[in-house]
């Protein structure tokens, strides 16, 4: 089933969507099958959650485009579904942001980096990181270790997005600022991260470059403020709530 043959008034529309990309990227080479499993869990969290970003999420988002306005050298990280489910809007982020986009994989082969990158590429981004890996973060034994120096490397503000606890553990000791995309509110990602938001990712990322549109006008002071008000432990908190009280309307 195609995108276009999925009808928009179908109840599980986003969802199949979702599932849909997915797939493709498996197919593309983009995907590793782990991240299938991946995302059929972050759709359990989605669907307790009600599908919709509730307005804890909203606030996080509000926050995070804050703080990636404020930063000197913000990252967004990319993985296989990321650039699978998100690619224009990665990038739609990036420009709102002046980001980098970076690569970073656990499965990394050469042959996933390049067509991660192709993709990217396909949908606008001009430099992508993540290719040369001539750094690394301190304390990972794994792929997800290698970055680029002058990329995640030289960050003062990381994108993660979805679930990757232990490179979210190891960049919050090495002082950056992480805001991190996860369904689960009781993942380590979530819990380490400045700014954690509960939110499906095709949610998220559009929301955030819908905020970061509207800050840009902002000055630095008003920016701060609105990442200074913001309580990772409350919005983890709120998102918790509605997973276990929320109406499955």
């Amino acid at each position: 089933m195609s995108e276009i043959e999925i009808p928009e008034d179908h109840p599980r529309y986003q969802s199949l969507l979702t599932r849909h990309r997915i797939e493709a990227g498996v197919d593309k080479g983009i995907t590793s099958k782990q991240g299938l499993i991946a995302e059929g869990r972050g759709e359990a969290f989605d669907y307790l959650l009600g599908e919709r970003t509730t307005e804890s999420a909203d606030a996080a988002e509000r926050a995070a485009a804050a703080q990636l306005l404020l930063a000197d050298h913000p990252v967004l990280s990319v993985n296989g579904n990321v650039a699978a489910l998100v690619a224009p809007e990665i990038v739609d982020l990036a420009e709102a942001v002046d980001a980098d986009i970076e690569i970073n994989l656990f499965n990394r082969t050469p042959e996933r980096m390049e067509a991660i990158a192709a993709h990217l590429r396909e949908h606008g981004a001009e430099n992508v990181k993540g290719l040369t890996a001539d750094g690394r973060i301190p304390n990972l034994s794994h792929e997800r270790a290698k970055v680029d120096a002058d990329g995640i490397g030289a960050a003062d503000v990381v994108l993660v997005p979805l679930e990757d606890g232990d490179r979210a553990e190891a960049l919050g000791e090495m002082d950056k600022t992480e805001i991190v995309i996860d369904l689960n509110p009781l993942s380590r990602s979530a819990q380490v991260a400045a700014i954690p938001i509960v939110d499906n990712i095709i949610r998220a990322v559009p929301n955030m470059t819908d905020h970061a549109q509207e800050l840009r006008t902002a000055n630095h002071d008003q920016l701060e403020e609105i990442v200074d008000a913001f309580d990772p432990e409350a919005a983890l908190a709120a998102a918790e709530a509605a997973i276990r009280e929320g109406e499955l309307a």
